[in-house]
């Protein structure tokens, strides 16, 4: 398990810039060290644990291209055409014909290796065949085309893949040339997660008339498994402090990271600051950023923990813009740098400068058919319809004190941030 010191995000201030925060976290947060082999078919997702280097090249041997004609490059045709006798035939996964003699051409298919003098091929499109059987080759062919050399893609010995790496699909496919059944790859980050309130039950249970069904708790799940965790549900928590603490204690002893959400403001019956506090040691974060302000960091007996906000909205632009960053951290990835897109507001807005905020908006193109951003029309930090009916955030700088349309913002799809 990561264990973390009791100072680990030690923090004097008041307010916390999103990037200042992130920042520390990266700085912060150690890895998880223990490691596994994960087979191939289980990769997918999961955080590199050692560089790769190639244990052969990529292609294992010269091969063509395309389906066609195999000939020495010296006998080109400079000028016209030019009829050479068709000496032998190679198809995909045959062992290569014998050496080609000078003046003759093979028939060869695409991945087929190349005969050995051979280093051109005509593409079967381009030539013709003459009543006797022999191929006529046109003029203007550069000397090597239509050939993959041995190592074009990869060399061996080379570093294919890098420590810290979120393998993708393709990254699994390299994997699987390189003829590998399985890599090393860290161990998931153990999350435990639960919400707090009297004001929440479990969907499917009874509901009270001033009570609402439990949702943050299964976004959050979902979330986490996005990030290849290993997700320890600890239901509902009622609000009452010692339950917490004890709740608190008991998952940090398995688990790297303990989520909250709700319960970390200031008022009366928000009892996770001080549950946390009673068991371990909190930095209260107030970060500047909206929604989301509220949120909790902190270490409890090695493990991380964070305690977001109790509103959906505000829950779920803080876990990607603040647990996210840390659970990568946990999990030995790679710094993640989000690719905003540039489009043009279909809105106007004011913002306090000094405070990130991220505006809910949905893609739709305009008259002169661009993209641009268009704000969802109401602005509440519980409205679940606001991040099901849009399509990504758009992100307004702490510089920022208003947009108006025809502006050009920073949109962040969805997908980038799942």
């Amino acid at each position: 398990m990561a264990q973390l010191s009791d100072d680990c995000f030690a923090f004097g201030g008041s307010l916390m810039p999103v990037d200042e925060a992130v920042a520390l976290i990266a700085s912060r947060l150690r890895p998880v060290a223990e490691t596994e082999m994960a087979p191939l078919a289980e990769a997918d997702g999961r955080v590199l644990a050692e560089d790769l280097v190639a244990p052969l090249p990529l292609p294992p041997f010269t091969n063509s291209a395309v389906d066609g004609y195999a000939l020495h490059g010296a006998d080109l045709p400079a000028e016209g055409e030019a009829v050479f006798p068709v000496s032998a035939r190679v198809q995909a996964g045959m062992s290569s014909a014998a050496p080609i003699e000078p003046g003759q051409a093979v028939r060869i298919f695409t991945g087929a290796p190349m005969p050995e003098g051979a280093d051109t091929v005509f593409m079967q499109e381009d030539v013709r065949l003459d009543e006797a059987g022999g191929v006529i080759l046109p003029a203007g062919l550069r000397r090597g085309a239509n050939v993959r050399p041995a190592g074009e893609d990869i060399s061996v010995g080379s570093t294919v893949l890098r420590a810290g790496q979120i393998l993708r699909p393709q990254d699994v496919a390299l994997v699987a040339a390189l003829g590998l059944t399985e890599v090393s790859v860290r161990r998931r980050v153990r999350v435990a997660v639960f919400s707090t309130g009297d004001e929440i039950v479990a969907p499917g249970s009874t509901r009270g008339p001033a009570q609402l069904f439990d949702s943050n708790r299964f976004m959050l799940r979902a979330m986490l498994a996005r990030l290849g965790c290993a997700v320890t549900d600890l239901g509902i928590l009622r609000d009452e402090g010692d339950l917490i603490a004890r709740v608190l204690a008991e998952a940090a002893a398995a688990h790297d990271l303990i989520l909250t959400s709700g319960g970390v403001s200031t008022g009366e019956a928000d009892h996770v600051k001080a549950s946390v506090e009673s068991v371990g040691s909190l930095v209260f974060w107030r970060v500047a950023i909206k929604p989301g302000r509220p949120v909790a960091m902190g270490v409890i007996r090695g493990a991380a923990f964070i305690g977001l906000p109790g509103n959906p909205v505000a829950s779920f632009v803080t876990f990607a813009h603040v647990a996210r960053p840390a659970i990568r951290a946990l999990a030995g990835a790679k710094p993640e740098t989000l690719l905003a897109m540039p489009l043009r507001a279909a809105f106007s807005y004011r913002k306090k400068e000094g405070r990130r905020e991220y505006v809910r908006a949905s893609l739709r193109r305009g008259a002169d058919g661009a993209y641009e951003a268009e704000k969802f029309p109401r602005e509440g930090a519980g409205l679940l319809s606001s991040l099901v009916d849009t399509d990504g955030l758009v992100e307004l700088g702490e510089e920022v004190t208003g947009v108006k349309p025809g502006d050009i913002v920073r949109f962040l799809p969805y997908s980038s941030l799942l």
